[in-house]
């Protein structure tokens, strides 16, 4: 997930999301009993369709792509973005990250404005493999740059630099991940942060994997602390391709609603 470095609430909402985001809960719910009942390949993993990430990179040479969108909304204004996200396996133990998102926003009593949001590049490095008792280790750098119109909503007005620390472990049926890291504003705008996360993953079947997320962001700028609760699915469809939902809000902080949907698929040598 993506769009402002997966920061939690930077929209406001209308009756309209409400009602969305009523339905996208019970899709949800019957995509659980569907999962149950329909057992095939499920891989347990943070990063979308939740904020927390995984240290996991890519296989060496292999690929994966996400179709996606992002929904969140608080008060009477609603913002997203319609992306595009990839991920390349560039060397064993290293993944390359690009998202291009078309970004959208309604600020309360404003206009709506489309237009390109923030680009998205990063690179995963994974430290040390997990074991027996020992979780695998890694960071995940996400850079942000401007490619949108901040004066409409859409885009930060310079680069933003997040450098985190993720872990993560498995338990049979169970996964886990947790950890975070040091947001850096270079425009002064909204101030540098502190970002945390854990979720928590079981495997339904081979089908499917559910999942809930707790995020926490600290007080940065005119933005108060927050922190956000999230239910997730990761589908499967086939061995290469799933489909992945989240939705949430916070439970601290602003009052912000928030939906993921994406389609992803996987491939190479």
């Amino acid at each position: 997930m993506s769009g402002a470095l997966r920061r939690p609430g930077y929209a406001r909402s209308t009756c309209g999301f409400y009602s969305v985001l009523h339905r996208a809960r019970w899709a949800l719910s019957v995509a659980f009993v569907v999962a149950c009942l329909w057992p095939r390949i499920a891989v347990a993993q943070a990063g979308p369709p939740y904020q927390t990430d995984d240290p996991d990179p890519v296989p060496y040479r292999q690929w994966e792509m996400y179709l996606a969108t992002q929904l969140a909304s608080a008060g009477n204004a609603v913002a997203g973005t319609g992306q595009f996200e990839a991920n390349y396996g560039a060397l064993p133990g290293l993944q390359l990250h690009m998202i291009v998102p078309v970004a959208f926003a309604r600020p309360n009593g404003g206009n709506a404005a489309v237009g390109m949001g923030d680009v998205e590049l990063g690179a995963k490095l994974r430290f040390v493999t997990e074991g027996r008792w020992r979780p695998m280790i890694g960071t995940f750098i996400q850079t942000e740059w401007p490619a949108g119109s901040a004066k409409d909503g859409l885009a930060t007005p310079s680069v933003h630099v997040l450098a985190p620390l993720w872990f993560q472990k498995s338990f049979g049926a169970w996964s886990t991940d947790a950890g975070g890291g040091y947001l850096f504003d270079f425009d002064k705008v909204n101030g540098n942060y502190w970002a945390t996360g854990w979720v928590l993953q079981r495997q339904l079947s081979d089908r499917a994997t559910v999942g809930a997320e707790l995020y926490n962001t600290t007080t940065h700028g005119d933005t108060p602390a927050s922190l956000l609760s999230n239910v997730g699915l990761v589908f499967n469809l086939t061995q290469h391709d799933q489909l992945m939902v989240s939705v949430g809000r916070n439970v601290a902080g602003p009052h912000t609603l928030q939906t993921y949907v994406a389609y992803y698929i996987t491939g190479g040598p």
